[in-house]
């Protein structure tokens, strides 16, 4: 694929940022649209055009499109807190979905015809069967999911009267940092898994794992765990695919295991040498029971597969940046 200019909104987020410096590594230029503070991009981005703007606002992102004039848009900027979404549905719905509607029709104002779209295995809820093929019934269980399905459905509706081909990503759950620890999981306030384990354990704190009692083998949610450098390399596969002129069409991406949250946190204890406290609370609103990809259909039509996901690769990498950040 030739050297492409790239817009990535929520491109100075964890999983935003990895992709931008991936995307640079292989030639494309890369421009990021982000509303945090211009230093915090910085820190992260380096030497990445950074454009600080917010997508609830039309004018500013129609301006950004009109100047940046991208080959393609990767769509990262979203609230990705489950449990929020279920207090607070309507922050989800103005932020996810609006400010994806003014991006999107920016996009169709200025000609730009691909897009590159993060969702999430939360479209599914409690699936039926696992492993999860794309074709599944789609219930979420939640706000934050439910957004990211309104999403989907926007995109295929754009589709056929305004030329916007996508590509939607549904992953799992993203884990893990770059191998030479400058880049990691690092939300405020952190809302996953991983990472605040680790953290309760360096602090010497008592971790509060949410829900003892779901209908898995160890009473815990399972989860399907994703290295962030690899779900970096599926978006740049699906840039290509749209730039070969692929369809617009949808992809899990996973590993196809799943790991239980008491899993996680032996393999903590494994990697660390150490301890960790661990208290079972009530359930998070909003978890599904287990999550697990069907990854069939991504490694067979975008030549994909996970290269470094598994769970001692993802807690080893996430673990050193904790530990050196």
């Amino acid at each position: 694929m030739s050297s492409q200019r790239i817009m990535v909104t929520g491109g100075a987020g964890y999983i935003g940022a990895i992709t931008s410096h991936a995307l640079v590594n292989v030639g494309h230029e890369v421009v990021v649209f982000d509303r945090k503070d211009k230093e915090i991009a910085k820190a992260k981005l380096g030497d990445i055009q950074y454009i600080q703007g917010d997508l609830l606002d039309p004018d500013v992102i129609k301006s950004a499109i009109s100047i940046v004039k991208p080959d393609a848009v990767i769509h990262f900027a979203a609230y990705i807190e489950m449990g929020e979404s279920v207090k607070n549905p309507q922050k989800y719905y103005t932020n996810n979905v609006f400010g994806s509607y003014n991006l999107f029709s920016a996009m169709i104002e200025h000609g730009v015809d691909k897009i590159v779209f993060s969702s999430s295995a939360g479209v599914y809820g409690n699936p039926d069967s696992l492993p999860i093929p794309e074709n599944a019934c789609k219930t979420p269980t939640n706000p934050y999911g439910e957004t990211k399905l309104i999403i989907e459905r926007m995109l295929q509706w754009f589709e056929t009267p305004y030329n916007l081909r996508s590509i939607c990503i549904r992953y799992f759950n993203a884990a893990g940092a770059v191998e030479d620890g400058s880049l990691g999981e690092d939300h405020d306030p952190e809302s996953h898994l991983i990472p605040n384990i680790i953290k309760a354990q360096l602090e010497d704190q008592e971790f509060k794992l949410f829900g003892g009692d779901y209908p898995t083998p160890d009473g815990t949610c399972v989860r399907d765990y994703i290295h962030v450098t690899d779900l970096a390399d599926a978006h740049i596969k699906a840039l290509e695919a749209l730039h070969s002129g692929a369809k617009s069409t949808v992809y899990n991406a996973g590993t196809g295991t799943g790991y239980s949250n008491k899993q996680i946190v032996k393999m903590v204890e494994r990697v660390s040498g150490k301890p960790v406290k661990i208290s079972i609370v009530s359930r998070r609103p909003g978890d599904a029971n287990e999550l697990v990809a069907d990854v069939t259909k991504i490694k067979k039509e975008l030549n994909w597969s996970p290269q470094h996901s598994d769970l001692e690769t993802i807690i080893r990498t996430a673990y050193a940046y904790h530990t050196s950040s």
